[in-house]
């Protein structure tokens, strides 16, 4: 399924036919075979690196973390796009939205140029999320390299890190070729006054109980409906927590058939039996749109979102008109991690000492990111760091949580996470059964409409796929 795309990467890579890394096909047996031009990049001091590190990515998260920790940063731009390194080295800051897949396509363009592309031009780091790291990460693609060609041992130097994120950074062979600095663990985040209007406390532990697990929740449910609140905004805001819990692929390697897990269609009947019980708020049609933004301001009637740290910080903060203290973090009905960027070494690159120095420093050193878990509030990806914040209620006490420590909610969900098997059709399959059953969920169309309105929309977006399966 993934022939077209890995055949035109494949292609502007043979044109070039000495890329870094170039011909590695994950193969742990054949590693010493690429040694020679990747351990002369990452090794030999005397490699002059280029001037100009290109990275891309979809937002300036990245940027102000490596600003934020990495030694070497001298300035940075006004405008944030270009900072620059003691020894005068540039880093450019290539930024394109991922709303309608336009990062994914100005990154593959690039990708595809890499082999004939001027030093300064190529692109030297490149991000990517959990719904389509995948695709970047597959061996025969090519384009993401093993840490250990930048010289980066995963066992020894990000032996800290939480298993999953690595197992997710891997491809099919475990070859690591990518790291992140974070992991996404995902919590109920609650509004205070409306859980002492309701439940007569906010008491986390106590709140804790009221929704530990689905059917606890239900019966929450029916107590805040009762007082004229909704449990969430929207039945998008719980399909992480299903979508997590898969346990095939939606694609096998090498398979073309699209398989439908029941985990999903247990979320699409959960969601409509919520729906028409008045649990969920029928004017809020999925995510990341005005209705949903305004259902986490103080005069929306919604009681609970569910966001990993991220969420807290970059999408309920903002959209808060309140003050400090109104909101609280408790356990999720169900452990789930939401999201995560990953950070790849680009095939091709002609600075691998740089990029391998802000891969670690970003990644992989313990005190840079237990910064970046107290300046951004980031559940950053060091087990025992986390352990440490969890334990620290001084350090790590949210101002916008009133003073709570949410590490120490986040801490005990990241350890239980087995990351969902994933397929570079992720993201398409995930946004689709979405589109597809929001209009069932809105009684625009019957339920085998809605499953034959993603047959079609998945295979306009996947043309090599020949079925869908439905379990």
């Amino acid at each position: 399924m993934k022939k077209k795309y890995i055949s035109m990467l494949l292609m502007a890579a043979l044109t070039a036919g000495t890329l870094t890394g170039c011909g590695d096909s994950g193969n742990k047996d054949n590693s010493s075979s690429q040694k020679t031009s990747s351990e002369n990049n990452s090794g030999d001091e005397s490699t002059e690196e280029g001037k100009v590190i290109n990275v891309y990515s979809w937002n300036d998260e990245f940027s102000k973390r490596v600003i934020a920790v990495y030694p070497e940063v001298k300035e940075t731009s006004k405008d944030g796009t270009v900072t620059t390194l003691k020894d005068g080295t540039e880093i450019h800051w290539i930024i394109n939205p991922n709303q309608d897949g336009v990062y994914q396509q100005k990154l593959d363009e690039a990708l595809l140029n890499q082999a004939s592309a001027a030093a300064d031009d190529k692109v030297d780091i490149f991000l990517s999320e959990t719904d389509y790291v995948n695709k970047y990460t597959d061996a025969d693609a090519g384009v993401a390299m093993p840490l250990t060609d930048l010289g980066i041992d995963p066992d020894a130097d990000l032996s800290d890190q939480y298993d999953f994120t690595k197992v997710t950074a891997s491809d099919v062979n475990g070859v690591q070729r990518g790291s992140t600095w974070q992991c996404c663990p995902g919590l109920l985040v609650y509004r205070r006054d409306i859980a002492k209007e309701v439940f007569g406390t906010d008491d986390p532990v106590k709140v804790g109980e009221k929704v530990k697990d689905w059917d606890t929740m239900a019966k929450t449910a029916e107590e805040l409906k009762a007082k004229g609140y909704y449990t969430f905004s929207s039945y998008a805001d719980t399909f992480r927590l299903y979508g997590n819990s898969i346990s095939e692929p939606w694609v096998k390697p090498g398979e073309t058939v699209i398989k439908v897990d029941q985990k999903i269609m247990d979320w699409v009947s959960t969601s409509k039996e919520w729906l028409d019980a008045g649990y969920l708020d029928k004017t809020v049609k999925g995510q990341w749109n005005d209705d949903w933004n305004k259902a986490m301001g103080s005069k929306s009637k919604v009681f609970a979102f569910l966001f990993p740290a991220w969420g807290i910080d970059f999408t309920l903060k903002p959209n808060w008109d309140g003050g400090d203290g109104a909101w609280a973090v408790t356990n999720p009905p169900q452990e789930y991690n939401w999201g995560g960027s990953y950070v790849h070494a680009c095939t091709g690159t002609d600075n691998p000492k740089h990029v391998k120095d802000i891969i670690l420093a970003v990644t992989g050193d313990k005190d840079n990111l237990l910064k970046i878990s107290k300046d951004y509030l980031d559940f950053t990806n060091t087990k025992s760091g986390m352990k440490e914040a969890a334990e620290d209620n001084k350090t790590f006490a949210s101002e916008f949580l009133g003073g709570q420590n949410s590490f120490e909610y986040f801490t005990p969900v990241a350890e239980n996470i087995v990351i969902a098997p994933l397929s570079p059709y992720d993201q398409g399959c995930v946004e689709l059964i979405q589109n597809s059953f929001s209009d069932y969920f809105q009684g625009q169309v019957d339920f085998d409409k809605a499953k034959s309105n993603f047959e079609t929309a998945i295979k306009e977006r996947y043309p090599e796929t020949t079925e869908v399966q439905w379990p």
